[in-house]
């Protein structure tokens, strides 16, 4: 998108089924799992450039020996730092004693970070502190190996402030208040009670210690466990955690919100947020990666046991539509597909706002994201030639003379790359209007191309959040070239309510489409309808999330989208425009045909997976009316 957010965080998990050796023998190398793990985050780095984190655990290690590795980083490239942190502890094996680096069981025993189940984290942080703290995994520890928890997650809790005061209630008092410190202790705590009742239990059958320790190691019930700790929890998350003795689980909502992939076979077990990042790092094919159901969890026990268990009822499937418009890696044969249809059915509404007149249209688009949907797009104006060429060729080909019959056969739609974004400009000034300056020059464009206010540029965008890189940059930019018109499309629909699943979109006013509304309320005398969403929104705060309703929605209700739309359009015009601007976005219905797994899509509609959601809103628009800028969970 052309207005740059921060989002989806992403997860990568290995668990090598075999001894260090089968892999030293099969693949010529000890360092198999951390060489894979490097790869799943690499093919992710999308998903996270704040931070990233990876942890290891060593199977069977002996008392006194360190099982559990984690190293985060927050460097700019922060998984290559993570790497070469990593790699940097072979160098001096590799020059002195190259010998050892094919001996697993020395290596395990004298090096961190050789072990058999592996885990990575690529962070965005959405809100708070960007610290080291704040990177994944997040470590738990304890003297008792089946007490240390590791875990690593994208999420978003609705209802931190429940789940702190249930902790409270436990006896807890975590460090601080960020929902993958309550995640963290809630399973933590779920654990300990996990451990002492079958300490309990063994003890009264007459086991001592240490046979109850490697008892409690084999029957750990993990999915128990979950059960317990995920209870209450309202929000969208993936969630990988590894238990000290080895167990391990990546769990996902009971709406499917958050993406998760697996698979697995006789030598490994893996997980990540994006299907291409396991089919590359593996070589396996699409069939065989498999989505971990919603309010599962894919278990995998020490001894190698697989099993995909249900912690919560599956409510309907609402997995996240914008994970399919822009934030995941379009290398995936379904997004890919889904997001050219995304284009092709944009179509016909281009074709009206043009008047067909495709012979002084010129069609491009604006960031690369948006350049799969675009091929979409150009798909569907084509196919829209050849039916008019076909059409005329047929009913009246008789009539044609031979200018006309060559200007048939040559109409095609005029494709350019008219917006090219510029390498980042550093706005080191810090008077705003220079700010504002050298924002403007973030994108360039090619010059000649357009007809001088003949021609009528058509600019696809995936989606529109603020409308102010469009304001500030493309538009003035685009200008220059003298079109006649210029439409901006989104192949998104409006965007017109906050996230509060890890996306960073929660704020009502950041939002081009409410600004819109507001606007329209303004000027029509209808600010009543402010006070009276005003009213019911601090009302609905006193309520249990579960009987609140989204009363934002009736800031929409009065205006078709066409209306909001327009009103955009002259919101993201900036003065001095010569160019006549509209505004065209998808449909909520057409997003649904192009997406048909993947419904979720709150931030168009106003209908949230989970009660929370529509506290948040709520929340969001009672901090907007009073102006208070903090986020609404």
């Amino acid at each position: 998108m052309s207005d740059q957010i921060k989002h989806e965080c992403g997860i990568a998990f290995i668990r090598l089924l075999k001894p260090l050796s089968y892999y030293q023998q099969k693949y010529g190398t000890a360092l198999y799992g951390l060489n894979k793990l490097y790869l799943l985050m690499e093919k992710q780095h999308n998903r996270g450039q704040d931070g990233a984190g990876i942890a290891t655990i060593k199977l069977d290690m002996k008392p006194g020996s360190r099982y559990i590795s984690r190293y985060r980083s927050m460097a700019t490239n922060a998984v290559a730092d993570i790497f070469e942190y990593v790699q940097h502890k072979f160098v001096d094996i590799q020059e002195n004693t190259p010998e050892l680096m094919q001996d697993t069981e020395w290596l395990k025993d004298n090096v961190s970070f050789i072990g058999e189940v592996l885990m990575g984290h690529l962070r965005y942080g959405t809100h708070g502190k960007n610290s080291i703290e704040s990177c994944h995994p997040f470590l738990r520890q304890n003297n008792w190996m089946t007490r240390n928890l590791v875990i690593a997650g994208n999420f978003n809790m609705t209802n931190v402030d429940e789940l702190l005061e249930q902790l409270y209630e436990l006896g807890q008092h975590p460090k601080e208040k960020a929902d993958t410190v309550t995640v963290l202790e809630k399973i933590g705590h779920f654990l300990d009670d996990e451990n002492q009742e079958l300490f309990d239990q063994y003890k009264n059958e007459g086991f001592d210690n240490v046979a109850i320790t490697h008892k409690i190691s084999d029957h750990l019930d993990i999915a128990n466990i979950l059960r317990r700790s995920a209870k209450t929890w309202d929000g969208g998350y993936s969630i990988c955690g590894m238990v000290g003795n080895g167990d391990s689980f990546i769990m996902r909502d009971p709406a499917g919100i958050r993406p998760a992939y697996y698979y697995y076979d006789d030598e490994i077990v893996v997980a990540a947020s994006e299907r291409p990042a396991l089919q590359t790092a593996f070589n396996i094919q699409f069939k065989d990666v498999k989505e971990i159901d919603p309010g599962h969890a894919l278990i995998i026990k020490k001894n190698g046991e697989v099993s995909m268990e249900q912690f919560r009822e599956p409510t309907e499937r609402l997995s996240c539509s914008f994970e399919r418009i822009y934030f995941s890696k379009g290398s995936d044969v379904e997004i890919y597909r889904e997001r050219k249809q995304l284009g092709r059915l944009l179509t016909d509404k281009i074709l009206q706002a043009v008047g067909h007149d495709l012979k002084n249209t010129v069609f491009s688009f604006i960031p690369n994201t948006a350049e799969v949907a675009f091929f979409g797009l150009v798909d569907g104006v084509q196919q829209y030639v050849r039916n008019h060429q076909k059409d005329v060729l047929l009913h009246k080909k008789q009539d044609l003379t031979d200018q006309e019959l060559d200007d048939l056969l040559s109409l095609a739609p005029r494709v350019e790359k008219l917006a090219v974004k510029d390498v980042k400009l550093r706005t080191f000034i810090t008077q705003d209007a220079d700010r504002g300056e050298m924002v403007a020059h973030v994108y360039d464009t090619t010059y000649g191309i357009i007809n001088n206010h003949k021609d009528t540029l058509v600019a696809l965008d995936d989606s529109i959040v603020r409308g102010t890189t469009l304001k500030q940059s493309i538009i003035k930019i685009v200008d220059r070239l003298h079109p006649k018109k210029i439409i901006i499309v989104s192949s998104a629909p409006q965007i017109r309510y906050p996230d509060c699943y890890g996306i960073d979109m929660s704020r009502m006013g950041e939002f081009v489409a409410f600004d819109a509304a507001i606007k329209l309320l303004t000027e029509r005398g209808m600010w009543q309808i402010i006070e009276d969403v005003y009213t019911k929104c601090k009302a609905s705060l006193l309520l249990p999330k579960e009987e609140i309703v989204n009363h934002v929605k009736e800031i929409y209700q009065p205006f078709t989208p066409e209306e909001i739309s327009a009103k955009i359009a002259q919101i993201i015009t900036p003065k001095g425009t010569v160019a006549e601007v509209e505004v065209i976005y998808q449909s909520l219905e057409n997003l649904h045909i192009a997406c048909p797994k993947n419904k979720g899509d709150w931030y168009f509609s106003g209908n949230y997976p989970t009660p929370g959601g529509n506290k948040v809103v709520n929340k969001a628009f009672v901090n907007w009316k009073e102006g208070n800028n903090q986020r609404a969970y």
